[in-house]
């Protein structure tokens, strides 16, 4: 008997809230790796197929918190770098054998804390590691044999030698000064940069300049090469809302620019804050071979409007424009913008800006919030670009993209195939970002419910495209976003219904609304509605919501019926801020998607309305079940909360036709009815209906309930035809 073949079909993971946690290989093999919880994901973001994250690299036991692409100059292997919360940098190899495609080649256990950053140099075996220890690292990739690949020490910087002057570092970049000289740049926990050089006579490095102006932390480097100049820039982005770059020039005399600034500098401003913003002393350094250099300030990069995450170089090729180096930066205030010198200026201006207009930004910062971009990537060919938000999912843009299954994209590139500098957002990968609690498919198959501790409810299904072969997993929808943890949930018989219940004492009762309804007839050939936009439930037909819109400061999802255009357009005159009008406007949008739902579209306008509350527990709730054939009481829903006592492990059934909870005889025989089930002392952590009869002499199902709890006891009830 040949044994059945298994293969990974679907990996839903959102990506670590951390600035240097994924990296887009620039050498061909297309692959973006991100940090997702203690694993590394694996994506090919510009896949015609988008099939989406295709594998997950295990080992660290903590947080993923740095993942970097690395090709040796001796090796012909593609190498991932990652470092993690648990102490620990991992070395993968690309092995065709492995069905995730990489190997795990060694571990390097020197740091005693956290790693924050990794910083490598293309073409070398040469990578600097950055941990919360308060030390950086110098490394030299070695590979012994073919089968064997490690690193050894060559340096430790420590930094908290000089306390005044000591931090932990957040971001390191390295880089080629001279032909001979490598140049680090560190920073992090203070509000200046080190600038390190290699030393001829021992070739470790040496700090050779401190470079001042930030006013908080820098939680991003990074250096480029500037064609025109032969100069080195090097691009530091800051909480304080601003990017700076320096220009690192060969020889004795200053750059030309800063030369003519220095002598305009206003002696009124030289002790202002916006002075010492841009002050522009020369740091003298010098190569291993003795060789002059001087680091200047060159730019102050003003339009973010909070902290800035990343900052990242690209070359833009000569036959797209003029070779001119452009820079990505990613914000809090949910913002990307690309920077370029202006060819008649000089000045750095921001040509574009992806991301949230004003009017839909969250909290800042200064309020606790962690929203806005934490990545940004460009792509190898430069076209592309993404970014991690906070909910875990990946947002991607294309400049002068036209899908080619759409037919009205097809119409809009013949007509405006001009039309290159346009961005177009597109279909990425999302998952949840903390544990997910709950899985559950719904009763017919058809589509997949998870709850998470990261308090959200998503709804994945299979994208069927039109030549009737392709399909891919994509979340479709995200019922629920609510204010506490999710820890359970329960699909009713009908596919447009389900219970769900989190670390409050309620359950709550979502229906799908007809936005949702539509997208999955259209996008996956799943058809649970009736011709007007309704659905069968127990006691007839019901008519479906439009779609829901959650309230300011509050936790229930409230439906929203659209009216007709006449009525809609009147509504939007008479208050054209209001946040429902909105929603119903983007409810509509979503509909008309000719692909599954961007980030942008699940976070805000794909939620499911909530229909009712269940109530009785007196603790957060833990498990919920429900019954997979109707009777006619409707389904039925048995719950669970938290204990300590046999009170509180009490199981609550509820029946879904007026969802009155079922009372039960007292086992005492004295008539007295009591509203739940007892048996269990502890949490009841699990609760499962026995499913459809298998007699098929019997049309009646779910006969019994398993319970199983921390008290160690499991309990089997039984369905009495009598009573309840």
């Amino acid at each position: 008997m040949i044994a059945p073949r298994v293969a990974t079909n679907f990996i839903a993971a959102g990506g670590n809230r951390q600035p240097n946690a994924a990296d887009w290989d620039q050498h061909g093999s297309g692959l973006l790796a991100y940090g997702a919880g203690n694993n590394i994901a694996l994506w090919n973001p510009l896949d015609p197929t988008y099939r989406g994250s295709y594998a997950a690299l295990s080992g660290h036991t903590k947080n993923v918190n740095v993942v970097k692409f690395f090709h040796s100059s001796t090796s012909k292997e593609t190498i991932i770098l990652s470092g993690a919360a648990d102490n620990t940098i991992r070395i993968w190899a690309s092995d065709a054998s492995s069905p995730t495609g990489f190997h795990g080649k060694a571990v390097l256990t020197a740091h005693t804390a956290s790693i924050n950053t990794i910083a490598v140099l293309p073409d070398s075996d040469i990578f600097v590691s950055g941990a919360a220890d308060a030390t950086i690292r110098i490394w030299k990739l070695e590979h012994k044999d073919d089968s064997s690949t490690s690193a050894e020490p060559l340096q430790t910087i420590d930094l908290k030698q000089e306390p005044k002057t000591a931090y932990f570092p957040l971001s390191v970049a390295l880089s080629r000064l001279s032909p001979t000289t490598l140049i680090l740049a560190a920073a992090g926990t203070k509000n200046n940069i080190q600038v390190y050089v290699q030393q001829a006579s021992s070739s470790t490095f040496a700090l050779a300049a401190t470079l001042k102006g930030h006013e908080d932390w820098i939680r991003s480097l990074s250096f480029a090469l500037e064609p025109s100049s032969s100069d080195l820039l090097l691009a530091s982005a800051s909480q304080d809302k601003y990017t700076r770059l320096w220009r690192i020039h060969a020889g004795e005399e200053l750059p030309a620019a800063t030369a003519a600034v220095e002598a305009e500098v206003d002696p009124a401003l030289a002790g202002s804050v916006l002075g010492r913003s841009l002050h522009n002393k020369a740091h003298r350094i010098a190569d291993a071979d003795g060789s002059p250099y001087s680091i200047t300030f060159e730019a102050l990069l003003v339009g973010h409007e909070d902290w800035i995450y990343s900052a990242q170089w690209r070359m833009q090729e000569a036959e797209e424009g003029n070779g001119k180096l452009q820079l990505l930066t990613t914000s809090a205030d949910n913002s990307i913008a690309v920077w370029e010198a202006d060819p008649t200026s000089g000045v750095w201006i921001s040509v574009t800006r992806l991301g949230e207009i004003s009017a839909q930004k969250g909290a800042t910062t200064a309020t606790g919030s962690v929203g806005g971009f934490w990545i940004g990537l460009w792509a190898p060919d430069g076209r592309s670009v993404v970014s991690l938000g906070r909910t875990g999912g990946w947002r991607l843009w294309t400049r002068g993209y036209h899908d080619p299954s759409s037919a009205a994209s097809r119409d809009a590139e013949r007509a405006n195939a001009e039309d290159d500098d346009r961005w177009t957002q597109r279909v990425a990968v999302t998952g949840h970002v903390r544990a997910v609690r709950d899985v559950k498919w719904a009763r017919d198959g058809s589509y997949l419910l998870t709850t998470s501790a990261d308090q959200t409810t998503r709804q994945f299904a299979q994208w069927k495209r039109d030549d009737g072969q392709t399909t891919s997993w994509h979340e479709f929808s995200r019922p629920q976003i609510h204010g506490y943890d999710l820890n359970c949930l329960a699909p009713l018989s009908t596919p447009l219904r389900f219970v769900s219940g989190a670390d409050e004492k309620l359950l709550r009762v979502f229906d799908q609304p007809a936005a949702v309804a539509s997208l999955l007839s259209q996008h996956c050939g799943i058809n649970n509605t009736t011709a007007d936009g309704g659905a069968t439930a127990v006691g007839g037909a019901v008519k479906l919501p439009d779609a829901a819109n959650i309230p300011v400061l509050g936790l229930s999802n409230k439906a929203i019926e659209t009216d007709d255009a006449a009525d809609e357009t009147t509504t939007a005159a008479r208050a054209p801020a209001n946040d429902v009008t909105a929603g119903e406007t983007e409810a509509r949008k979503a509909v008309t998607l000719a692909h599954p739902p961007t980030e942008d579209h699940l976070s805000r306008h794909l939620l499911w309305p909530e229909a009712e509350k269940l109530y009785g527990h007196g603790y957060e709730i833990s498990a919920a079940a429900a019954t997979a054939t109707s009777a006619e009481c409707g389904d039925v829903v048995a719950t669970a909360c938290r204990a300590t006592s046999v009170e509180h492990a009490a199981i609550r059934l509820y029946e879904t036709r007026d969802w009155r909870q079922v009372s039960f005889e007292n086992d005492d025989g004295g008539g007295e009815r009591v509203p739940s089930m007892r048996l269990h002392s502890l949490t009841v952590t699990g609760l499962a209906f026995s499913g459809p009869s298998s007699s098929p002499s019997s049309s009646a199902g779910d006969e019994y309930l398993l319970s199983v709890g921390r008290d160690r006891v499991f309990g089997i009830w039984g369905r009495r035809r009598s009573g309840a």
